[in-house]
């Protein structure tokens, strides 16, 4: 039977759950109640799902190919990090962070320089990255105005700073690292963005800015996203610096507030 503590009675005797309100604020998991000595069945089944989907979303691959379609007729370019595979992506984070020898030397053989270059890496979900990457680019492009884009890169097998080693070689002013941020329970496909100003390897994570829950359960809208790409885009290149040195002025003031950007 269920906790009697979490339950009060209406006068003709039915129960009222006193957490309803609470759940429609947060995807947290609060009030389940108890059945004898344990958790009610469904939510001890919804909470199996969640880790299940958390589990298939890191060890999931990147169709590479279904992005390059949707980003037709934009230029693609695919590329891969150190590590040979999944397995070794997970246990060895350094080889996520360096660039495949080859596609080193054929993007340093052919540079596109640009101020704005995106990379679209797979990192800890590829279901986030597959599911939202292209919708923030296409999003994106046209709030950046006169600024140039340089060819959409892919990454697998892809840490955040892969990126650094992507643009140095391709001689990107800044770049915008798209990756799936590492599954919770509560949402196995939020995709994050790393604005690094002068990639080059080497660079600190202290040297980023950082927007991350970008997903459609929720989280930040496609929209607002773009538009804090494009006004820290916008600000790191007058600046001259990305990470602690810049610090997102624009997000603070209400949406209808915000001045337009161009």
């Amino acid at each position: 039977m269920a906790d009697d503590k979490l339950q009060r009675a209406t006068p003709d005797g039915s129960a009222i759950d006193p957490w309803r309100e609470l759940r429609k604020a947060t995807p947290a998991r609060v009030g389940l109640g108890r059945s004898g000595d344990t958790m009610p069945l469904g939510p001890v089944l919804a909470f199996q799902l969640a880790h299940a989907q958390a589990r298939d979303a890191v060890h999931a691959a990147l169709d590479v190919d279904a992005i390059k379609a949707a980003l037709a007729p934009h230029k693609v370019v695919a590329v891969k990090s150190r590590a040979p595979d999944r397995a070794a992506y997970l246990k060895r984070p350094d080889l996520g962070r360096a660039l495949d020898p080859n596609d080193e030397a054929a993007l340093k053989a052919d540079p596109a320089p640009c101020d704005c270059l995106f990379v679209i890496a797979d990192g800890l979900s590829a279901k986030a990255t597959a599911a939202h990457a292209v919708k923030v680019i296409e999003a994106t492009v046209p709030l950046l105005g006169d600024l140039t884009v340089g060819p959409v890169v892919i990454a697998t097998q892809a840490r955040v700073a892969l990126g650094d080693a992507i643009g140095a070689a391709l001689g990107a002013r800044l770049t915008i690292v798209l990756v799936g941020e590492r599954p919770g329970l509560s949402v196995a496909d939020s995709l994050g963005a790393y604005i690094t100003y002068a990639p080059r390897i080497g660079r600190r994570d202290s040297e980023r800015n950082c927007i991350s829950n970008i997903h459609d359960k929720g989280g930040l809208s496609y929209a607002l996203a773009a538009r804090k790409l494009a006004w820290l885009a916008r600000a790191a290149l007058q600046l001259g610096a990305t990470g602690v040195t810049l610090k997102d002025a624009e997000v603070a003031l209400p949406e209808s507030e915000r001045p337009a950007i161009g």
